[in-house]
């Protein structure tokens, strides 16, 4: 379905795109850069309202949130479309898709907000590709929801304008963004974007009292050098916050980077190690089974309070906010 998009303003006989930091100028008949919202006749129109590719009830540590409601599920949709060309897309069948190449379903907000709770679902989680191409419909769902006392989740890449921003901050309750890397090279040459504008969407979704979780996919020779790390977790100390969860993920050959060896599990430690000895509290490694890097410990006595096995919770610990041992408060939304 099309539905006349919002955040844009002509520009002669353009139309500028205010959504993501591409800020498309898309003149009459054609497209922006994510092939989802199209000028006619003076007028912007998402292409891919309420057009779900990919439907699921989740865990919410598989987004991943760790330190959101642990244990529950959440309602999962994706759409088509992405303002990322990534080289290493996990979900490239859909984010690299045009509109009638992959079977969609119509599900409007008023039947996710059903869904979520005929599921028992705490949330619903726009994810598997940007949630921004479909931003009309996840914020006109992300209302509904609201009123329904069901949580809202935004897994991102983290390249929406302020505007945008502003827009959905009052609706969205968590985010997990995707910070791939800490270069402009980086971005340029794996994800055809730029760096710092996912850097002012993690500070302002921090300011704006969203709860946020970062997640770096370390993939070989391109963002697991010791440099690499030491930026991140710089930025992560000194301009987000150390309470935010931080997640190391292992990446493996995949797309049009399956040339490359996966991750090594030893790089992953030693970015772990790295983050915790600079002082976050929470630092995560994932895609890695039968170890603890998914396990949340206490950050003032080492109490495991939180035992995961995969996305499943086995144990947690965690009362009332704090630390069943020794009582320390822990950042955590329960």
């Amino acid at each position: 379905m099309k539905k006349e998009a919002i955040l844009y303003e002509k520009i002669g006989k353009s139309l500028n795109c205010k959504v993501c930091q591409r800020r498309c100028i898309i003149s009459d008949g054609k497209k922006g850069f994510c092939n989802m919202r199209r000028n006619e006749e003076g007028k912007l129109y998402s292409l891919n309202y309420a057009a779900a590719s990919s439907v699921s009830v989740d865990p919410i540590e598989k987004k991943p949130l760790f330190h959101f409601y642990p244990g529950s599920t959440s309602l999962s949709l994706g759409t088509l479309g992405c303002n990322f060309r990534c080289k290493h897309c996990q979900n490239w069948t859909i984010s690299q898709a045009d509109l009638g190449t992959v079977p969609t379903q119509e599900i409007f907000p008023e039947e996710a907000v059903r869904l979520a709770k005929e599921y028992r679902c705490g949330s619903i989680s726009w994810t598997y590709n940007e949630p921004t191409m479909w931003f009309e419909y996840t914020l006109d769902s992300a209302k509904l929801a609201q009123k329904e006392n069901i949580k809202t989740v935004y897994v991102t890449n983290g390249y929406m304008t302020e505007e945008a921003l502003d827009l959905l901050s009052p609706y969205l309750d968590a985010a997990n963004v995707d910070l791939k890397g800490m270069s402009d090279h980086f971005y340029h040459e794996l994800c055809d974007a730029r760096l710092q504008p996912v850097l002012e969407t993690i500070k302002s979704m921090h300011e704006l009292g969203i709860h946020l979780e970062v997640t770096n996919l370390m993939i070989p020779s391109y963002n697991d050098s010791d440099d690499d790390v030491k930026a991140l977790v710089n930025f992560m100390v000194e301009e987000v916050g150390v309470e935010v969860p931080l997640h190391f993920t292992r990446f493996f050959p995949y797309y049009k980077l399956d040339h490359l060896p996966p991750t090594e599990i030893a790089t992953l430690e030693k970015a772990h190690k790295m983050a915790k000895d600079a002082g976050m509290r929470y630092v995560y490694v994932g895609n890695v089974p039968f170890t603890d890097g998914e396990n949340t410990y206490c950050p003032e006595c080492g109490e495991l309070i939180i035992e995961r096995d995969g996305f499943e919770v086995v144990s947690d610990k965690v009362k009332n906010g704090k630390c069943s041992k020794c009582g320390a408060g822990i950042d955590i939304i329960v």
